[in-house]
């Protein structure tokens, strides 16, 4: 079959590392929109959609992320598979209906994250598995209809509705993204930030890298919602 064409919102107010990485992770041909500048697909002729992480937040009273939320709503009315990461996964839920919040709290650096249900998107990858993780808001109550499929002490960590996938972490960092992304994070302690950096091993991202399976089942998903919809109209 031909290599999926998705739409790839990019809210992450251009950091170069952001396409990058997903470039290399997804195996599709990406159709790049940077949301931050208002910029949104004019239609919805694609095979799905990515939503990328950011440093906003999806509560906060900008137009261009009311937009992205209403964009992604519209999506997810037509079928369209969508992942969201990070603030994809909030834009997600907010989207379908479900409720985000500041958290009054910092999740930075590897993590342990456990999976609450079986799904496609998660094949391949143990029941407990490591991720890097960079956030402070999360989903605090689910979209109606959605399941969680994966947790931690901070809150869900992965969703999904129907064809709506979002995970809160980033399968798609690098050590060089891991390490820019904790440096940044300046209204931490200085201490912790180290802390994040000096655990930034091989050892961790190698132990990471399991999560990335999920770009190939989200792919996989995409083709088979494709083929199933050429069938039905044949």
């Amino acid at each position: 079959m031909n290599r999926p064409r998705l739409a790839f919102l990019d809210a992450s107010h251009g950091d170069d590392n952001t396409s990058r990485n997903f470039r290399r992770e997804l195996d599709a041909d990406l159709v790049e929109f940077d949301v931050t500048d208002d910029h949104l697909p004019s239609h919805f002729d694609f095979d799905g959609v990515v939503v990328t992480g950011s440093s906003s937040s999806v509560y906060w009273d900008d137009e261009w992320i009311a937009n992205l939320v209403s964009w992604v709503a519209d999506a997810d009315d037509r079928d369209l598979p969508i992942l969201g990461v990070c603030f994809g996964h909030q834009v997600l839920a907010a989207a379908l209906g479900g409720t985000v919040d500041d958290m009054d709290d910092f999740e930075l650096g590897y993590s342990e994250i456990s999976r609450t249900a079986d799904d496609d998107l998660f094949a391949g990858i143990a029941d407990r598995f490591t991720v890097f993780t960079s956030h402070g808001d999360v989903v605090t109550e689910l979209p109606p209809g959605a399941d969680r499929l994966a947790e931690n002490e901070y809150g869900v960590h992965a969703f999904r509705r129907d064809h709506a996938l979002g995970v809160q972490f980033h399968p798609e960092y690098d050590v060089t993204t891991a390490e820019a992304i904790a440096r940044e994070k300046d209204f931490l302690p200085d201490e912790r930030i180290q802390a994040v950096i000096d655990d930034i091993t091989p050892e961790n991202y190698d132990a990471a890298c399991e999560a990335k399976r999920l770009f190939d089942n989200f792919v996989a998903y995409v083709d088979r919602v494709q083929s199933e919809t050429v069938e039905s109209a044949a």
